[in-house]
């Protein structure tokens, strides 16, 4: 079965490269994690040089074009001001108790024109409320969740955290029918009924292949769906800021991350931890920009393979500029070639499910040639890059092995 996908999963799929930030109370307790039941007090949260205009431009500049923020994590600190937990920014020192975090970060991406997601994990171990059964658990969750779709104008994207759910059984169609009814646009990442799914993995890399068909279940039905995966991951080794700069991923790393996840057909998320004044650390945002610019340096500049042929069903020839090969016939002259980026057109969901890629390497002294495969997959989805060793050619192949379908049509 091909299954197609929505117009806001494929504007989800261009989008390729987004930020995370995991900022709350945890970003003034260093040395906390996810349970331990410490007490984190209210008085420790305090940033004293929070500028969300400042993280957002900075990914911007970096090439990313959505960002998240952690609305409320599992330890229950809201980061706006909200009716139904004492347990929030208006009862801290910031601001006299009188700021939002979340208003600033969603104004910061309309700035800038970033796609805006928001964060929520339902779990809730610190702070006072209570719930005495199921039914007020959910009307806290809900409660909530219409803050914070109500209250900030258009949220591109929800991303849910499923993490310390267990134990509870959610009424799922009454809190998907209150989301989907307040932002009838918005993508959901996570439970119940989602429009993008999580790669299984916190290291940045999707697996191969990487069909965008899977077998997913709605509300309780299950059914064959077109699902997007998102890879999100660390720029240090905890989501949230901690004295922990030696864990600074090198750029190396990063680039395999983006070309392991973007370039296997899927989005990279990557978390940026504001430190305890609010700000983005300098050594992260540098890093981050070295990111942006590594991936410009490598996937902006294409060299001139613009004369593309058909030349048999599912066959590609694919030549530099003809107007260029005059230049070309001594094997000085040829270009150095890296990586190959391969484009899917998805519209009515993806076709490939085999192909390869091989580079002619011409002999100028006998006028012949000889065709080596550089690289072997299935699936090529919105994108899939091929990396393999300098290789100097004019001429590469395409060929589309098997696919949904007839191939006279790949």
């Amino acid at each position: 079965m091909n299954c197609k996908p929505t117009e806001k999963q494929l504007k989800f799929l261009d989008w390729e490269f987004g930020a995370f930030f995991h900022f709350g109370i945890r970003s003034f307790n260093p040395g906390h994690c996810d349970w331990d039941g410490k007490p984190m007090s209210l008085d420790s949260f305090n940033p004293d040089s929070l500028d969300c205009d400042k993280w957002i431009s900075l990914i911007k500049e970096a090439g990313a074009k959505y960002a998240i923020l952690t609305t409320k994590h599992h330890d229950g600190f809201a980061n706006w001001p909200t009716a139904y937990n004492e347990y929030s920014v208006a009862n801290t020192p910031w601001k006299d108790g009188k700021g939002d975090v979340v208003r600033e970060f969603v104004d910061a991406c309309r700035k800038h024109d970033i796609g805006v997601g928001l964060y929520y994990s339902p779990a809730q171990w610190q702070g006072s409320v209570e719930f005495k059964d199921g039914k007020e658990y959910d009307d806290y969750f809900i409660n909530q969740i219409t803050e914070l779709l109500t209250n900030y104008g258009k949220i591109d994207y929800l991303w849910f955290d499923g993490c310390g759910s267990d134990g509870h059984v959610y009424d799922q169609k009454r809190i998907i029918s209150v989301i989907r009814s307040l932002q009838p646009e918005i993508l959901i990442f996570g439970m119940w009924d989602p429009d993008t799914s999580w790669v299984g993995n916190e290291d940045g890399y999707a697996t191969v292949p990487n069909p965008y068909t899977k077998t997913c279940t709605f509300l309780g039905e299950t059914r064959e769906s077109f699902m997007p995966y998102e890879c999100d991951c660390k720029i240090r080794e905890t989501w949230f800021y901690d004295i922990n700069e030696f864990t600074l991923k090198p750029l190396e790393e990063l680039i395999g991350m983006y070309e392991m996840s973007v370039g296997r057909g899927a989005n990279l998320l990557l978390n940026m931890s504001p430190d305890n004044h609010g700000a983005i650390p300098y050594a992260d945002a540098q890093r981050l920009l070295e990111l942006g610019d590594e991936i410009r340096r490598r996937y902006s500049h294409p060299l001139n393979f613009t004369d593309i042929k058909k030349v048999a069903p599912g066959k590609y020839e694919i030549e530099f500029d003809p107007e260029n090969r005059s230049l070309l016939t001594e094997h000085i002259y040829m270009k150095y070639v890296r990586a190959a980026v391969i484009e899917e057109d998805i519209t009515d969901g993806e076709q490939v499910l085999d192909f390869k890629l091989s580079a002619e390497i011409p002999n100028v002294f006998r006028n012949t040639g000889r065709s080596f495969v550089v690289c072997r997959a299935e699936t090529i989805g919105h994108k899939h890059i091929c990396r393999f060793p300098a290789i100097r050619s004019v001429t590469f192949i395409l060929e589309i092995l098997r696919c949904n379908g007839d191939l006279d049509d790949v």
